[in-house]
């Protein structure tokens, strides 16, 4: 038996945890015949098949179940000691991959990312956008080193660190008739309403919360973009319900803005796989994130 690679196990994990050659391919930044050619090469050097297609998925022989067990404590083993021998070396390098959905994109993690180039300038992180499920999904897959979703989350994979209370406001045109000063599901009944698309936990928190009114809305639009929906509302086309993060200085002269009665507000959190290595560069962009939150918002990265 020829001795493999710990290239080879990575990319043998990766393609067992997304259950996709292509998949496997685009988070290693590869071409997928090059993810091919380093399973079979591994599995020439071991002398027995790895992998099975079992309908449209990837699935480990039993050899390849055996070797999945060992090949992801060899590679923890490596991540800790290239961590050892880092905090030897000055500075924080590496990547850290992390998604997060537009509008904490958009209006949270500018300024930290800032501050994380200017401390530590050979440290790469690499955001992508999207929603809650799919980065769920994709962390537990360790696709992805940490995501900022809005909670809850529910997965015994991956732990999981408030970062801050985000509170929903209702927008209006500025040029509509004036809103109360807090407004009740009641006020909404009238008003051509625009919402998020449906199945987001941004969305579910809304309509949750127009259900313990004894509501339903048939919105008028629903859109995956706050931007669009704030541009939507100052055209004067309707109203919507927003997390409060979403608004800028300008977009108060064009929005009329109120907060809500009873409260609505989402959690905002950072998740990371429970048995995830926690690498230094991990810890500088979790810590800075966790920076960003009132001081007593639960905990970060253990």
């Amino acid at each position: 038996m020829q001795m493999f690679s710990f290239e080879q196990l990575a990319t043998f994990v990766r393609v067992m945890e997304s259950g996709s050659f292509s998949v496997a391919a685009a988070s290693l930044e590869v071409s997928q015949p090059a993810v091919s050619q380093q399973i079979r090469e591994l599995e020439r050097r071991l002398g027995t098949r790895l992998l099975e297609r079992v309908g449209r998925k990837i699935a480990p022989t039993a050899a390849g179940a055996t070797l999945l067990g060992y090949a992801r404590s060899l590679l923890e083993t490596a991540a800790e000691a290239v961590e050892a021998i880092g905090q030897h070396a000055e500075g924080v390098q590496g990547t850290v991959r992390i998604g997060t959905g537009a509008t904490a994109c958009l209006h949270l993690l500018p300024p930290v990312l800032a501050d994380i180039q200017q401390r530590y300038p050979a440290l790469q992180v690499m955001v992508g956008t999207g929603n809650t499920a799919d980065f769920v999904r994709r962390v537990e897959q360790n696709l992805l080193d940490m995501a900022l979703v809005t909670l809850p989350v529910s997965s015994r994979a991956l732990h999981v660190s408030v970062v801050l209370e985000d509170p929903f406001v209702l927008i209006g045109p500025a040029s509509a008739r004036k809103l109360p000063r807090q407004v009740a599901p009641r006020h909404l009944a009238a008003l051509p309403m625009m919402l998020f698309e449906p199945g987001t936990n941004t969305r579910q928190l809304v309509d949750a919360w127009l259900l313990e009114a004894g509501m339903r809305l048939q919105p008028s639009m629903e859109l995956g973009s706050v931007e669009a929906i704030k541009e939507m509302v100052a055209a004067g086309l309707g109203y919507s319900i927003i997390p409060q993060m979403a608004l800028r200085q300008e977009d108060r002269r064009s929005l009329q803005v109120r907060s809500l009665v009873p409260a609505l507000s989402r959690q905002l959190g950072l998740i990371v796989r429970h048995d995830k290595p926690v690498t230094r560069a991990m810890r500088v962009v979790a810590e800075a994130i966790l920076a960003a939150r009132p001081p007593a918002s639960g905990r970060g990265l253990r």
